[in-house]
């Protein structure tokens, strides 16, 4: 194995470990002292992967959203599903990597509720990690207007906000209620992109 994935193996070790410090101890008592003893090495070894341990949540956030941009990127590309199959493909996929990672969300929102104990803009700092995905969606509405599939009606920026609002109830179900059941949002994502169609004409 090279050294460089060798590397990136131990990155990722060392990120499950700071995981379950960070839901343990939350983000403001989480040491990199911590984090390197429940990983079982030292400080200095920490520091050769991570120079501190907000770059270790930075990193997770990262890697979750960049699996989740090649995974909706190739349903978006497909050339055998209409606009209304991709755009619920796509929801289901962010649904289920939300599911998945329950752990990294308890995480982000206990760090959210850390920040806004200062000066910091919470809100603003969620709006910057998620403006891709709010744009992806738009972007998707948009060209299934373009296509003649989605309503010309519709309201880019309202439709988008709906379509974000089901995300923020799955992860306050999940990381605040600790219900995992979200079959009920998807079905209603689905009724609610199903609407945005154009509506056909009644035969005679």
């Amino acid at each position: 194995m090279s050294i460089v994935v060798e590397h990136e193996k131990r990155r990722y070790e060392i990120l499950e470990k700071a995981l379950d410090v960070f839901m343990d101890e939350g983000f403001e008592d989480a040491t990199f002292q911590k984090i390197a003893d429940r990983c079982g090495i030292t400080r200095t070894t920490l520091y050769i992967y991570f120079k501190n341990k907000r770059e270790i949540f930075n990193f997770s956030i990262k890697q979750f959203l960049s699996v989740l941009e090649n995974k909706t990127t190739e349903i978006r590309n497909a050339k055998n599903l209409s606009h209304t199959e991709k755009l619920i493909q796509v929801m289901l996929v962010i649904f289920e990597r939300l599911e998945e990672n329950s752990r990294i969300l308890s995480v982000v929102l206990n760090y959210l509720v850390f920040i806004s104990k200062g000066e910091h803009d919470p809100g603003g700092r969620v709006r910057r990690r998620t403006v891709r995905m709010r744009r992806f969606l738009a972007s998707m509405l948009i060209e299934g207007i373009k296509a003649g599939e989605f309503s010309p009606s519709l309201n880019i920026k309202d439709a988008n906000e709906l379509l974000y609002s089901f995300f923020e109830a799955a992860i306050f179900r999940m990381v605040v209620l600790h219900d995992n059941s979200v079959g009920e949002l998807k079905n209603a994502m689905k009724l609610s992109i199903q609407c945005f169609a154009v509506k056909k004409p009644h035969g005679p």
